[in-house]
């Protein structure tokens, strides 16, 4: 009796984990092409295929419900950049700079960029932001920066704060990319500035480490 109260409820948390993911999938794709505004509930509920109480049972509403898209949209952003950052490079800082750039091209596909860049500075607080950024984003960032520094290919300083500066300097790139109307030449701009950025991060005198 116990192992079958046990099975019942395992298969309700797995019922609910698979509700979740259907909203999740099906809300990350209308507000990636509609945007939030234009989105309603009842359209998410019926792409999800679920009741619009059962969306209420997971979320409170509209919002709630953009804040763990964007999440979603954040850490799947970062885990690309992740990638990048862990291909080799002869070069620890041609590592880092490789990095950086898929970290910004990586907001720059069209529904990322509408979820992460538009509607998210409409829709949620800027501690709501700050916080998924410190968990995904910046994080990513400090280990690569981490791994420069070691190698003497970027100079010590504060690991935590440059992250998030640089992170927010990268988060601003994509921004201006986005509001441009030619955004080839913006995109290269922001490359210039970018690539001006880490070379200043480089130490003044060479790391002996390095030959």
């Amino acid at each position: 009796m116990h192992t079958q109260g046990m099975d019942v409820k395992s298969k309700k948390v797995q019922q609910g984990a698979a509700t979740r993911r259907a909203l999740l999938d099906a809300a990350r794709e209308l507000f990636g092409e509609q945007g939030y505004a234009a989105t309603s509930l009842d359209e998410v509920a019926h792409a999800a295929n679920v009741t619009k109480g059962a969306l209420y049972h997971h979320y409170s509403g509209k919002q709630e419900l953009f804040a763990a898209v964007y999440e979603q949209v954040k850490r799947e952003v970062s885990e690309r950049a992740a990638t990048a950052f862990l291909e080799l490079e002869p070069d620890p800082w041609a590592h880092l700079y490789a990095g950086c750039r898929a970290m910004l091209d990586a907001h720059l596909d069209p529904p990322v960029r509408r979820i992460l860049l538009h509607d998210a500075q409409a829709v949620l607080d800027a501690d709501t932001i700050r916080s998924v950024e410190n968990r995904y984003g910046a994080v990513v960032l400090r280990g690569a920066l981490r791994k420069a520094m070691r190698a003497g290919a970027v100079t010590p300083l504060p690991l935590k704060t440059l992250a998030l500066m640089l992170t927010g300097a990268i988060i601003e790139g994509c921004m201006i990319i986005a509001d441009a109307e030619d955004q080839d030449g913006a995109r290269e701009e922001v490359d210039e500035v970018l690539t001006s950025l880490l070379e200043g991060l480089r130490p003044l005198t060479p790391n002996p480490a390095e030959g």
